[in-house]
């Protein structure tokens, strides 16, 4: 009998769709399709599963996440432009058990100021930005050793 690997949500916000053609020159020429692949190769390695929900509708990524309590080891979140205003994607994390880690492919903190503040920082285990695509394989890293009980 196969043990079942644990299974990570990774959460792609609004416009994340657009990768690859979106200012290429900011967030890479990769497409989100590509990322993906790259994760679930990672996934793989590290003896997980992946879920993949992209939304541009907040509602959605707030039902995604209450959704996870008990479905999933971890969460894996670029709320993208949600990350800077939505107190509704950062109370639903903050309601669930589910371990999280916030991605940026940008370096937030080096972009416009009103990117520099994020909203949902303070209820996610730790937060990877500026290393494009890369940041997204940290993250998942970071919550294989989170879930796998390494801190």
């Amino acid at each position: 009998m196969e043990i079942e690997k644990p299974c990570i949500l990774v959460i792609h916000g609004p416009n994340l769709n657009l990768l690859g053609k979106r200012e290429p020159n900011v967030y890479g020429k990769l497409t989100l399709n590509e990322i993906n692949d790259k994760l679930i190769a990672k996934a793989e390695k590290l003896g997980i599963r992946l879920e993949f929900l992209q939304s541009n509708y907040e509602g959605a990524i707030v039902d995604g996440i209450q959704q996870a309590d008990g479905r999933f080891a971890g969460i894996v979140i670029n709320a993208a432009a949600f990350t800077h205003y939505s107190i509704a994607i950062r109370d639903a994390l903050a309601a669930v058990s589910v371990p999280a880690i916030e991605v940026h492919l940008s370096n937030i903190y080096k972009r416009e100021q009103f990117r520099h503040h994020s909203v949902i920082s303070a209820v996610v285990h730790g937060q990877i930005s500026g290393f494009g695509a890369d940041s997204y394989l940290l993250a998942l890293e970071a919550i294989a050793g989170i879930i796998g009980g390494e801190s």
